[in-house]
C-alpha cells in the first residue's frame, strides 16, 4: 500500500519513490486528550526522517502509535510497514513485524550487564545483528560488556538502547529524543553511528528537540503542529527556510 502524505501548508507536491512505512489518517488519544489529529506521511526505505515540532506537537505520541505501544490509543487510521498492516497489532506483534523502538527513557534493565541486556533481546527470533557486529559498531559497549547496564554513562546507555534495538531483525528504527542530556561530543558519536546504520540500509525515524542536529542528519522532515502535519519535505528545505523554522520550531 502506498499512501500519499497530506501536504497542508508546505512541502513537495509529488513523490517518486514508493513508501516503505505509511501513516494514513492517524488519530491518537491519551485518555480524553486528542493528541494526533489525522496525520499522513510516508517514510521511504533506507532514509532517515526527522519528525519535528514544538513541545506538545504530538511527536512522541506519533512514534509510540507507530510502535503500537499500550498508550496512546489509536482510534482511527492505518499504519503500513512493507505491505503489512500494523494498525491492529499489539506492540509485541509490531516488534515481530520489524519495528525497533528506542524510547526516551532507554529502559535499560537493572541487574543485567551490557551483554545480558543484548542477549535478552535475542532470546526469540527474529534475531538481528550479532554481538560481535554490535561491539564493532559500539566499541565502548564491547569494553564494558560485563558492566551492569544501568551504571553506564548517559551516552553509553543510549548506545546500548540502540544496540539492543538492532539486535532484533528490524526494518525501521524509531528514536525518541536520542540526544537529550548528552554532551555535544557524545551526540557526534551517536550521529556517526546512525549514519553507519543508514549505510547498512536501515530506515530510521528520529524525534528530537535539537532540530538542527536532527535535520543535518536526516534526508527528509515532517513537522507537526498541534497534532497535524504542517510540513512534509526535505531536511534541506527546512534548514533553508528561516520563516518555517521560526514559526514551527522556534529556531
Amino acid at each position: 500500500m502506498n499512501v500519499r502524505p497530506d501536504f497542508s501548508k508546505h512541502g513537495n507536491k509529488a513523490e517518486t519513490a514508493p513508501a516503505f512505512l505509511s501513516v494514513w489518517d492517524m488519530h491518537a488519544y491519551y485518555g480524553e486528550s486528542y493528541i494526533v489529529q489525522g496525520i499522513n506521511f510516508n517514510v521511504h526505505e533506507g532514509e532517515i526522517l526527522a519528525l519535528l515540532g514544538r513541545n506538545g506537537a504530538g511527536k512522541t505520541t506519533t512514534l509510540r502509535s507507530i510502535a503500537r505501544m499500550d498508550s496512546p490509543q489509536v482510534q482511527h487510521g492505518e499504519i503500513w510497514l512493507d505491505h503489512q498492516p500494523l494498525h491492529h497489532m499489539s506492540s509485541h506483534e509490531a516488534s515481530q513485524a520489524g519495528l525497533g523502538m528506542v524510547p526516551e527513557d532507554r529502559r535499560i534493565i537493572p541487574g543485567l550487564t551490557v551483554e545480558e541486556n543484548l542477549q535478552l533481546a535475542q532470546i526469540a527470533p527474529p534475531i538481528g545483528w550479532s554481538l560481535d557486529r554490535l561491539y564493532n559498531l559500539f566499541p565502548r559497549l564491547g569494553e564494558r560488556r560485563k558492566q551492569e547496564g544501568v551504571t553506564l554513562s548517559g551516552g553509553e546507555q543510549q548506545m546500548l538502547a540502540i544496540a539492543r534495538a538492532l539486535s532484533r531483525d528490524i526494518k525501521v528504527l524509531l528514536l525518541d529524543e536520542p540526544y537529550e542530556g548528552l554532551a555535544p561530543v557524545i551526540v557526534d558519536e551517536i550521529e556517526k553511528t546512525l549514519r553507519h546504520v543508514k549505510e547498512q540500509g536501515m530506515t530510521t525515524i528520529i524525534v528530537e528537540q535539537n532540530a538542527v542536529r536532527a535535520l543535518q542528519l536526516a534526508d527528509r522532515a515532517v513537522i507537526l503542529d498541534t497534532g497535524s502535519v504542517v510540513f512534509d519535505g526535505t531536511a534541506a528545505e527546512v534548514l533553508e527556510d528561516e520563516a518555517l523554522r521560526a514559526e514551527y520550531l522556534a529556531i
